[in-house]
């Protein structure tokens, strides 16, 4: 094991410095490749992660606002659904932030979305205790209607 490998192990802090230091001065056979590589790796999917985490949330939340909305608001005069538009806001907020951070998230977009949708799906279900058949089978939702800040789906 190299010394920067053992770096790694010992002090995460100084080995990315050090294979900065590396990069910077092209230095590239000192670099600490195989780990650098995982890191690297694990970066998009923990980005990826994220971006499927905020579309859970906010998709269910738009769900919830569209199929459960009207009956709560029925059943109860005080009900606005301020939380769920606090939710929303929040949501959209912060894939923009991650967006701005991770730009190459957008190329996946709309896979992740599509992919969050059944997770989404179960989460309004469960949160909501309406059937499963109440929501559609895919998301009814486009990219642009997701990430605009104006859009609530009609109840």
């Amino acid at each position: 094991m190299t010394e920067l490998a053992s770096l790694y192990q010992t002090d995460y802090s100084q080995w990315t410095q050090r294979n900065a230091e590396l990069l910077r001065a092209g230095r590239f056979e000192e670099l600490d490749i195989e780990h650098l590589l995982e890191e690297l790796s694990d970066m998009g999917k923990s980005d990826r992660r994220e971006l499927h985490s905020r579309f859970l949330i906010l998709i269910a939340h738009l769900l919830k606002w569209q199929f459960q909305y009207q009956t709560l608001s029925e059943r109860w005069r005080e009900f606005k659904g301020d939380s769920w538009r606090s939710t929303i806001i929040e949501q959209r907020q912060q894939i923009s932030v991650l967006l701005r951070k991770s730009p190459g998230l957008k190329s996946v977009l709309e896979e992740t979305s599509i992919d969050a949708y059944a997770d989404a799906v179960d989460l309004a279900h469960k949160e909501t205790r309406l059937a499963r058949s109440t929501f559609p089978e895919v998301c009814p939702y486009s990219i642009t209607q997701l990430l605009d800040d104006s859009f609530y789906p009609e109840r």
